[in-house]
């Protein structure tokens, strides 16, 4: 039953999944007595699962070959482009206030983990709606972690194709284990071993926030935006929570799992080393998340100094834990800030650390991770290449050490990695001037930019002097946000290996 299933193409079952997901927040409607949401979410449910059934039978009597590698990519691209539109079917009748296009808007910010927060007024949404943006994020992370292992790595595709040895794009290289099962196997194994992985930490997170004091819906929402580092909040932030400093230390040591894949799985290792010890996104993740915040905090402490606050410990050690916990929150992209950083920010007198937080946001977390950005593994191949040539400079006829991985990682790794940030950095140019012909300041341009290519939604309410308000934007600029989200989700080199001339020959 489950291998026929697997038959057919992956958009097909990604919208029947979506449609059975859509029964959650009817029956929370209906226990909160919202019958008008309740019915929004149950009838469209209905409607989902009906058409998916049709189109299903419709296609069960054609002989149908395995979807490859390239056909699986392209139905990813399809979801994320065009299965919002069903998503925010019950959202929109629901909330019945909003246009059609802002609950598009909001559901590819959820699907793509980005949680760019379109409605920021307190009491718009009723808790089943803030439910459903909670669970459409969740499952985009979900599906982000499922589809790096079994259809962006055997492409050499998502950051994979730094330490590979075939081309972007292309199968082959060091998955030989990818390449003796179909795809809808494939599919199929690394959902039953991920699935369950990731629903047990989101439940663990859950309940520690609600030991730690918050309500049920707020502890499910922050564990789900955690997992995925989406950021969805329904009340604006972790910093707004009951749990306080203990939910914020439970967060922090969830948002972990977004630095390297190796900490939550072990079926894409991007090393020759096992451990997580030795793997070099851990460890350059954790320098930053260390780094950083000591930076910061000396520019605390000069500032303290300055009006004669250096014996207030307790201020201190807020500062530099508010650092710490926001520096973390970026890197990872998922845009909480810690309820310390405004008091951090006012000590320092450092105002709004725009800047610290978008590069942060642009450098991003581990490859197959569910955060966005350039990837960990990219930066220290550009890290590597750079010390070798640092090296030659000063010995030309010196040998590079460290072995065959390494190598290939400083020179084909290095070279690939660079491609890719030209191509981010067109991207964000690219965008960047279309919002501003459009109509926006560079500032806003920029931030907007940015915040939609690195999935990072928060940077808009905190990145600038003032919040963004996205309500009030422009229908063609919430348009090219939403295609900007897109890109920064699957990310440029994948989009370009949908072109790949394999995929349209059938």
């Amino acid at each position: 039953m489950i291998a026929r299933l697997l038959t057919f193409p992956l958009i097909l079952i990604l919208a029947g999944i979506a449609a059975g997901a859509m029964l959650i927040p009817a029956t929370h409607a209906l226990v909160q007595r919202d019958h008008s949401v309740a019915q929004a979410f149950a009838y469209s449910s209905v409607l989902g699962m009906t058409v998916v059934f049709l189109v299903g039978l419709a296609l069960s009597g054609r002989p149908r070959s395995d979807n490859s590698d390239l056909e699986n990519l392209g139905s990813l691209m399809l979801a994320l482009t065009g299965l919002p539109l069903f998503l925010a079917l019950p959202f929109y009748e629901g909330l019945e206030t909003t246009s059609y296009l802002n609950a598009y808007f909001e559901m590819v910010s959820s699907l793509t983990t980005t949680g760019a927060p379109i409605f920021t007024e307190p009491g718009r949404l009723t808790d089943s709606l803030h439910l459903w943006r909670g669970i459409v994020g969740w499952f985009g992370g979900l599906l982000m972690w499922i589809a790096a292992a079994a259809v962006l790595a055997p492409l050499n595709l998502g950051g994979f194709e730094v330490t590979a040895s075939a081309e972007p794009g292309q199968g082959g290289g060091q998955m030989e284990r990818f390449e003796r099962a179909s795809s809808a196997k494939r599919l199929a194994q690394v959902t039953l071993r991920l699935a369950p992985l990731y629903a047990g930490l989101t439940a663990a997170l859950w309940l520690m926030l609600m030991i730690g004091g918050d309500r049920p819906l707020v502890a499910i929402m922050h564990a789900m935006s955690t997992m995925a580092t989406s950021g969805i909040s329904p009340i604006g932030g972790v910093q707004n929570a009951q749990s306080g400093f203990a939910g914020e230390a439970v967060v922090f040591l969830f948002m972990l799992f977004a630095l390297s894949r190796l900490t939550f799985s072990s079926d894409t290792v991007t090393v020759a080393r096992p451990g997580l010890h030795n793997d070099p996104e851990f460890r350059l993740g954790a320098a930053l998340v260390l780094g950083v915040p000591l930076l910061i905090f000396a520019r605390h402490w000069v500032g303290a100094f300055d009006v004669d606050e250096t014996e207030n410990l307790a201020m201190a050690g807020a500062a530099l834990w508010g650092g710490m916990f926001t520096v973390l929150s970026f890197l990872s992209t998922t845009g909480f800030e810690s309820a310390s950083w405004d008091e951090a920010r006012g000590w320092s007198g450092l105002g709004t650390p725009g800047l610290i937080l978008m590069g942060l946001s642009m450098v991003g977390g581990g490859v197959a991770t569910t955060a966005g950005g350039v990837k960990l593994l990219r930066v220290y191949a550009l890290y590597l290449n750079g010390q070798r040539e640092m090296e030659r400079l000063v010995h030309p006829s010196s040998v590079g050490r460290a072995g065959a991985g390494s190598r290939r990682i400083r020179r084909r790794g290095a070279f690939v990695a660079w491609i890719f940030f030209m191509l981010f950095a067109l991207s964000l140019a690219l965008v960047t001037l279309t919002l501003a012909g459009l109509g926006q300041d560079f500032e806003q341009s920029i931030i907007l930019s940015i915040a939609m290519l690195s999935t990072t939604g928060p940077l808009v309410s905190v990145a600038g002097e003032a919040p963004i308000n996205l309500l009030v934007l422009s229908e063609p600029i919430k348009l090219v946000l939403c295609a900007a989200m897109v890109v920064g989700r699957l990310e440029t080199l994948a989009i370009i290996a949908l072109l790949n001339p394999s995929l349209w020959r059938r």
